[in-house]
């Protein structure tokens, strides 16, 4: 990971060559100020003083870091929280070169997109880790519906338009038994880009609101909207309030009440209707025979 950073700040001419062949004198903190000083940098369409024009939260977004180009804002979010930033933060970048979804599935994140990373420090039982991804996804489809199109859920972590996928979660945690230390929250939405922009596999199955809208969407705007629903439903996860978040995510649900194919980890495959989610956000599962399976991860494909 330190060496991920060295090379970011290299490539951005944060660093000299010669500054990143003394690695012995570069240490964590030094990186840490470099990168932070990065992210005050110039971007060419989000900042965060456009971003404030519209955000109204307390906690989140209190520190918010804007890049022009990195490889990952996960990554670089993993590396601030290890090294004790503060919960709420918010890494966004105008363009990624190293995104990644989902099960290490290539995720495409040209300029044009909103790509973030959020660092959160929730003092919740680990077991209820699971949850986040689902309430980010209410946060997300919420922010995208106040645009005027009809966002939904795919479980666990996408968020579909008429089908096509529009935006995802990828979820990272550092947490021991019983304590989570940290958890990282990335989130894409293909905001200003037209289908041209993703290579010819991406495409399937891809939309992007310049595809479903007439005009193009303020970045800077939409992604206050977004901070502003997510703290809301984050502040509603920490304080144990899971049901109503539950409720939101089955009325966006684009799942539920569908056949599907869930491939689970270790190949075995689920075959059913989506019957419901339960208070762990496992999807409830009812098969052929009638019984009833629960499913905690997967990946979930629509059988028409």
């Amino acid at each position: 990971m330190k060496k991920e950073m060295i090379k970011l700040l290299l490539s951005q001419n944060v660093i000299s060559e010669e500054e990143a062949k003394r690695l012995d004198l570069i240490n964590d903190e030094t990186i840490e100020e470099a990168i932070k000083e990065l992210g005050f940098g110039k971007t060419e369409h989000i900042t965060k003083d456009k971003i404030c024009e519209n955000l109204e939260t307390e906690k989140i977004a209190k520190e918010i870091l804007c890049f022009r180009k990195v490889f990952s804002t996960n990554s670089i979010a993993k590396f601030l929280a290890n090294h004790d930033a503060e919960e709420g933060t918010v890494l966004i970048s105008e363009i990624q070169t190293k995104a990644r979804g989902r099960l290490g599935k290539k995720w495409e994140a040209p300029e044009g997109g909103i790509w973030m990373s959020l660092i959160l420090r929730p003092q919740v039982p680990p077991a209820r880790i699971g949850l986040i991804t689902l309430a980010t996804g209410v946060a997300i489809a919420k922010s995208i519906r106040s645009l005027g199109v009809d966002a939904r859920i795919k479980w666990p972590n996408d968020v579909l338009i008429h089908g096509k996928k529009i935006s995802g979660v990828l979820t990272e945690v550092n947490a021991t038994f019983n304590e989570i230390d940290w958890i990282v929250v990335g989130i894409g939405i293909d905001s200003n880009l037209k289908l041209e922009d993703f290579s010819e596999d991406i495409r399937i199955g891809t939309t992007t609101l310049t595809e479903e809208l007439p005009t193009k969407v303020d970045e800077n705007e939409l992604i206050a909207i977004f901070l502003n629903e997510f703290e809301k439903v984050y502040q509603l996860y920490k304080d144990g309030e899971i049901e109503e978040i539950l409720k939101d995510w089955r009325d966006l649900s684009d799942t539920i009440g569908k056949y599907v194919n869930i491939t689970q980890t270790g190949g075995k495959i689920t075959q059913g209707y989506v019957v419901g989610i339960n208070n762990e956000g496992s999807l409830i599962i009812e098969r052929q025979d009638g019984t009833l399976e629960k499913i905690i991860s997967g990946e979930l494909r629509t059988v028409e």
